[in-house]
């Protein structure tokens, strides 16, 4: 542990090279360039809005808000850890000539990510002043299903990163499973319609389930965090970063064979 801390802090600089990189390389020939960060959750969440709040959810003045603060999260969830288990084959070139780490890859990814989805946040901070959603003391809250949803991506950016130097179809199934976990995330309708189906068990499994709701309780509801999802959430996040961290460690010496 010590080790790898000290390893870590050697190669911080280079972390957020590949991080300032990332970002460049997301808007790179884009006329809009991080504008676009901000526009893209606007246009989604109108569209979004028309669809399903016309048919779902007449009345409801806060719908724009509650489809934005879902949409957020997941955006970062899907984004990240599609990036990040594509890292290691996009920087093949690199990892054949130069000693890395090779985590750093997919964990630039994700922080690359990160860094943009929070700038997102302010088209969210607007909308709430838009639709004058009443601030409370558990906005603050709403931390910790942001940092739990970073710990969440990067066990996932890790175990996809390593699935997908073996097995290259792992990209098109990760592109069914977050199709899956976005519907079963309650982000386009309530999430009392999912709970009361006969599948409701499936959605209680999905972890972005429970940070989406405890995320929408504390900034957009005004209300104490669901315990029980919370720990939930939170040991399933830490669990895969155990799982994704063994996996990559394990295999990264093979590499190089397959990439």
């Amino acid at each position: 542990m010590v080790n790898s801390l000290k390893n870590f802090f050697r190669y911080r600089f280079l972390l957020a090279e590949l991080v300032k990189r990332g970002i460049r390389l997301r808007y790179r020939k884009s006329y809009l360039g991080l504008f676009w960060t901000l526009l893209e959750p606007i246009l989604n969440t109108i569209v979004l809005t028309i669809v399903f709040g016309t048919l779902l959810n007449k009345g409801d003045a806060l719908f724009p808000v509650y489809i934005l603060s879902g949409r957020i999260l997941f955006s970062f969830f899907s984004q990240s850890t599609t990036a990040a288990m594509k890292a290691i084959r996009n920087n093949s070139g690199m990892i054949k000539k130069v000693y890395v780490p090779k985590y750093l890859y997919p964990l630039a990814n994700i922080l690359s990510n990160y860094i943009i989805s929070l700038l997102s946040l302010v088209v969210l901070i607007g909308a709430m002043l838009i639709f004058r959603v009443p601030p409370t003391w558990h906005l603050i809250e709403g931390l910790i299903p942001l940092v739990t949803t970073l710990i969440l991506c990067y066990g996932v950016g890790l175990i996809l990163a390593t699935l997908n130097v073996f097995f290259r179809d792992m990209e098109y199934i990760w592109n069914v499973a977050t199709t899956l976990i976005m519907y079963a995330s309650a982000i386009f309708y309530k999430a009392d319609v999912l709970l009361k189906s006969s599948h409701a068990w499936i959605i209680k499994f999905n972890p972005m389930f429970g940070i989406i709701q405890n995320f929408r309780n504390a900034i957009l509801y005004g209300a104490p965090m669901d315990t029980k999802m919370c720990l939930y959430s939170t040991c399933f996040a830490l669990m895969t970063v155990v799982v994704g961290t063994y996996m990559f460690h394990k295999f990264q010496d093979k590499f190089i064979l397959y990439i």
